[in-house]
């Protein structure tokens, strides 16, 4: 019998080959306007092509702090964790518990909880999209693909309701005036042509005042 993990696990994968979005850096160009802090953070998740090959979203009691599944597998906010503590030393797990804490009940009750879950609470969507609101990270989305950056956080809505993340490159789509998208939509982190492939919910813009906001909740 399939659990329903298998069920979204398949149902991304088919999603992402649809799309027929992978891209070779090779064929990319280049996608100006990156700040030093973004850049750092393409960086940070264009290293895990080629060791993420898993879309996993199963619940894995964490260490805590710097708490991390196994680096073969994650979802699409796993990206991004992995990202932040390699370019800034940020760790999103302490982050988004700490804010937690002091304010459980600004964010969604989506799961139940009474309380946060340092294991999970960090890897889903919609809280990152509060986190990033609380420290003034938050930009109405743009229509215009020239005015994302790199680096910039971007939220979609895929079908069935899907949250999902992605992290705007550095690089440009060929042939194509929009940048490519750093992610994990099934298939591992890979970086591929798919900004506008679902609706967007969100961008998010971590600028150094942002960061530092982060940095005051770590501790």
């Amino acid at each position: 019998m399939i659990g329903r993990r298998g069920i979204l696990r398949a149902g991304l994968a088919g999603l992402a080959a649809a799309a027929l979005w992978r891209v070779g850096a090779g064929g990319a160009g280049v996608w100006p306007g990156g700040s030093d802090e973004g850049l750092a953070l393409v960086a940070a998740a264009r290293a895990q092509a080629g060791v993420t090959l898993i879309y996993d979203p199963a619940y894995v009691a964490l260490d805590f702090p710097g708490g991390d599944v196994a680096p073969e597998r994650g979802v699409c906010t796993d990206v991004l964790i992995r990202a932040l503590r390699r370019a800034q030393g940020l760790d999103l797990q302490a982050v988004v518990n700490a804010d937690m804490k002091a304010d459980f009940a600004a964010y969604p009750a989506l799961w139940g909880l009474k309380r946060p879950d340092r294991n999970i609470d960090h890897r889903r969507v919609p809280n990152l999209q509060c986190l990033f609101r609380r420290i003034g990270a938050d930009r109405a989305p743009f229509a215009e693909a020239q005015a994302f950056r790199p680096g910039d956080v971007v939220t979609s809505v895929l079908p069935g309701n899907l949250p999902h993340l992605m992290i705007v490159s550095d690089r440009a789509a060929p042939g194509a005036e929009r940048p490519l998208v750093l992610h994990n939509i099934g298939r591992g982190t890979r970086e591929e042509d798919g900004l506008f492939a679902y609706p967007l919910t969100g961008l998010y813009r971590l600028e150094p005042a942002a960061l530092d906001r982060m940095r005051a909740l770590q501790g």
